[in-house]
């Protein structure tokens, strides 16, 4: 299925920035190194010509007194040469030269799912994290110690939370996760002096006359509908607004009681920072009926298109597609998609996706592509505005969806999928197309989030728990490093005393890798 081009597109081949404040590159402050998603960093010390230099700075296991903890999935942070990072009910900090601890917060959650944690937010002197029983958390930078807690969501509602918090002006944004039980998906902010609750922004309708409601078949479907908010929002300063990407709808498989389209799950939507309103939404997945949540990240760069500059946001989504938004306005510019997929019948006129009833889920089975698991998971892309590349760890993939639940109304999960044959592949796509520039095939599937830097490297984990580094212009690989396991924490990158270090993250330990040789 080709490109569909809602305007004609001619890009210059300077790209320019997105209206970001410059990234610092003796810091990672924020989840993705800035609030455009990009995890681009200006850094070039290491680089493409010297990269088979690169060696083990220092290592950082993570134990606690809890017990186990459940390997982070989160970005680490980097302020003032010390390294901030958080694990399920834990959080520390670590000497960002040598991984020597500098202090660790443990606490006992209540209940709820001990998933991984997916990150902190910062801002001078705090850092910030959600538990699995819904609380945010705001710790002392210097000393661990705790300043406020909130509750953020009902956990005897089956929600529970992981998500990153995000700092954008006096706010700090929290998100929620939950076990696909029929429950609503929202964004928070929070004050970031007192935990006091700003403002709360519903992804699915609440109540009668709610944007959206018409595409539900009643006020108590919508209410419960879904579409939990699992990733970092994304952030546009100039225009205030924040991008959140949305979860699937509820119940999931299952669908004969929710009729149409089930807005805003599985969509990008553009939220007013200090208010919550919602300003324009794009849903990627009209009535989704394969878990497909489309909460991979919504990436922001300027490019010039049909000679005039425009602000962008592209996201490859869960369900094999790739958009370009004008993310002014939330119309499309490019939809396609990365990788093959058989569930759709082409696009409508404002780009979206038309759902192929024939690939319901069925009491017999239908076969789909993709998977559950998706054109791509939760790990984050990267997009080098040097190349004017949006890189992806992509799969395609088969499945037979089954329908558990045939009745009129059906609740929580009525179906599931049985995987078969999958491939994997980390894949460079240009913007301006959706077409895939190079494909770097994986003898495996591959789980891990991007990092691409100025020096034309691309940063991943690969099978066979190694941490890999290929040319960001032809795909070529450079260099690679074994971990003790497999590396689910998305790479990062800055530079102390002169020295750029790369850390990664992979089961319970932390790796930094450094040019330490002259």
């Amino acid at each position: 299925m080709g490109a569909v081009r809602i305007s004609g597109i001619c890009v210059l081949a300077a790209l320019a920035l997105s209206a970001q404040p410059p990234m610092p590159t003796d810091a990672w402050p924020s989840y993705n190194g800035d609030f455009s998603g990009r995890r681009f960093s200006s850094l070039a010390k290491i680089n493409d010509h010297n990269i088979t230099s690169l060696t083990l700075a220092w290592v950082f296991r993570m134990t606690s007194t809890t017990g186990t903890v459940n390997p982070p999935r989160g970005t680490p942070l980097m302020s003032g040469g010390v390294v901030y990072f958080s694990g399920t009910d834990n959080a520390w900090a670590v000497d960002a030269r040598t991984g020597r601890e500098i202090w660790h917060y443990t606490r006992t959650s209540l209940v709820g799912r001990h998933f991984s944690n997916r990150g902190m937010g910062m801002d001078g002197n705090q850092v910030f994290f959600e538990t699995p029983d819904c609380h945010l958390i705001a710790l002392n930078k210097s000393d661990g110690q705790v300043r406020w807690t909130s509750v953020i969501a009902d956990i005897d509602r089956f929600y529970y939370c992981s998500v990153a918090p995000a700092v954008i002006g006096h706010h700090v944004i929290a998100g929620v996760s939950g076990d696909d039980l029929d429950i609503p998906g929202f964004i928070e902010a929070h004050d970031p002096e007192t935990g006091e609750l700003q403002w709360r922004f519903y992804t699915v309708p609440q109540h009668t006359g709610d944007p959206g409601m018409s595409s539900w078949p009643n006020t108590d479907m919508a209410s419960h509908g879904g579409g939990m908010t699992w990733q970092p929002v994304t952030y546009d300063p100039e225009l205030n607004l924040i991008y959140v990407t949305t979860g699937n709808p509820q119940p999931v498989i299952a669908n004969a009681n929710r009729p149409g389209d089930n807005l805003y799950t599985c969509s990008i939507v553009a939220v007013n920072a200090d208010t919550g309103k919602m300003s324009w939404a794009f849903q990627t997945s009209p009535h989704d009926t394969h878990d497909w949540d489309s909460t991979q990240p919504a990436v922001l760069f300027d490019a010039d298109i049909d000679g005039k500059p425009r602000k962008l946001v592209a996201q490859a989504a869960r369900n094999g597609h790739f958009f370009v938004l004008d993310r002014v306005t939330g119309k499309a510019i490019v939809s396609t998609e990365f990788v093959k997929t058989n569930w759709s019948m082409g696009n409508n006129d404002s780009g979206k996706p038309i759902p192929n009833p024939a690939k319901y889920p069925s009491l017999a089975g239908t076969l789909v592509s993709p998977n559950q698991g998706g054109g791509v998971n939760w790990y984050p892309p990267t997009f080098s505005p040097i190349t004017g590349l949006f890189y992806v760890n992509a799969a395609r993939s088969f499945s037979m969806y089954y329908l558990y639940d045939a009745t009129d109304n059906p609740q929580g999960w009525g179906g599931n999928d049985r995987s078969g044959w999958s491939e994997s592949m980390l894949e460079a796509i240009d913007y301006r197309t959706g077409a895939i520039r190079w494909s770097h095939h994986w003898e495996a599937g591959n789980v891990s989030g991007l990092l691409s830097t100025a020096g034309n490297i691309i940063f991943t984990g690969a099978p066979g728990n190694a941490f890999e580094a290929l040319n960001a212009t032809t795909g070529e690989p450079l260099w690679h490093s074994h971990l003790a396991t497999v590396a689910s924490v998305p790479p990062t990158t800055w530079e102390l005393d002169g020295i750029q270090y790369v850390l990664v993250g992979g089961g319970d330990s932390l790796y930094a890798f450094a040019m330490l040789a002259k």
